[in-house]
């Protein structure tokens, strides 16, 4: 997101969930949580950020078309051309059906704004799916070595959805995953996705 912002694109972030729902939690945890999410975010600078408040790690019991709906709403309002959603293989039943919404949202109409989706990997989600069921298997890789440290800022200010290492979660690990995907590609540190379209 902050390589996009740098070279002068609108970055909007859309929120399925409150993100700690299905804890056992109060109502400031939930402002806390929405408050270190607009903290990070305005370090990348990005543009806009709304949550749809759909119930966390219930998103299965909304009807499909509600959440499709929800989605197509905001590409209608923003015109997008760059989409970039969860991978359908993560555990999270939410990341699922957020891909599918995203998918059902972005069917390639004619001149439709969308011009590009890309799935991206999450820990923690991800890499805890069964073995062998929809593996992130990535194709596109973008330098971030000149982005790590404002990453890093990044996860610092949303630290709540952090934990300590071992975590898969953790900060240590991020920073590991990206050199991982960097040295993969001859850089030092990089961020991996899926292309699910590109229309040139």
């Amino acid at each position: 997101m902050a390589k996009h912002v740098a070279h002068g694109d609108d970055v909007h972030v859309l929120f399925m969930t409150d993100g700690v729902g299905s804890r056992t939690i109060v109502n400031s945890e939930v402002s806390s949580r929405l408050n270190s999410a607009q903290k990070a975010l305005d370090i990348i600078g990005v543009k806009s950020m709304n949550n749809l408040d759909f119930p966390d790690n219930k998103m299965d019991t909304v009807a499909l078309l509600n959440v499709t709906q929800a989605i197509e709403k905001r590409i209608h309002e923003l015109h997008p051309e760059i989409i970039y959603t969860h991978h359908m293989g993560d555990l999270n039943i939410d990341h699922q059906i957020t891909h599918k919404a995203v998918m059902i949202a972005c069917r390639p109409q004619p001149d439709f704004c969308v011009k590009e989706i890309y799935a991206f990997e999450v820990l923690s989600s991800t890499e805890w799916q069964t073995p062998g069921l929809m593996p992130f298997i990535p194709n596109v890789f973008v330098d971030i070595t000149n982005y790590m440290q404002i990453k890093m800022k990044v996860l610092d200010a949303y630290k709540l959805e952090m934990h300590d290492a071992p975590h898969s979660r953790s900060i240590e690990n991020v920073s590991q995953l990206n050199k991982f995907r960097g040295n993969s590609v001859g850089v030092y540190s990089a961020e991996s996705f899926i292309s699910i379209r590109e229309l040139k």
